[in-house]
């Protein structure tokens, strides 16, 4: 999902709580709070020396011992109004961050209006090798599990 679908279930349902689940379908607590909207960008450089570029829109959730807490569409949209100074675009990707034992990121998959809130279905992210025929590790469309030792690749 990318910053403009997100604003437009955000405004389509303003007066929804906002829930979040994760990819296993367990909910985040729902007295969560969105501390922190960043605009994330991501230069980096392949194990086989391509260069890369990579842009989101983060979203840091945090949970604090305020159980009453709630925090609806609406004033989430407010927020990311604010943000509007610091993106670039509205197509940028967004993602979730979230601690549960380790921080963990998720990409936001879809948004729907669901039993009274506003909910973030969330996806997986998965490390990969975006040099497998550099490394000699498989072609472009194969996913070996890991990196066979001595292969130069890591």
């Amino acid at each position: 999902m990318n910053l403009s679908d997100l604003k437009a279930a955000l405004a389509a349902h303003p007066d929804l709580n906002l829930a979040i689940r994760l990819p296993d379908g367990d909910p985040v607590p729902a007295h969560f709070h969105i501390t922190e909207v960043g605009h994330v960008v991501k230069r980096f450089i392949d194990c086989g020396g391509d260069m890369h570029h990579d842009e989101s829109c983060l979203l840091q959730a945090w949970v604090a011992d305020d159980i009453d807490h709630r925090f609806t569409a609406g004033k989430f949209a407010r927020v990311l109004d604010l943000f509007a100074r610091l993106t670039p675009n509205e197509t940028l990707p967004v993602e979730v961050e979230y601690e549960d034992c380790s921080i963990s990121q998720y990409p936001v998959l879809s948004a729907a209006a669901t039993d009274g809130s506003l909910v973030l279905m969330l996806g997986e992210k998965h490390t990969d090798c975006l040099a497998k025929e550099a490394c000699g590790l498989a072609s472009a469309d194969q996913a070996p599990s890991c990196c066979a030792p001595g292969s130069g690749c890591c």
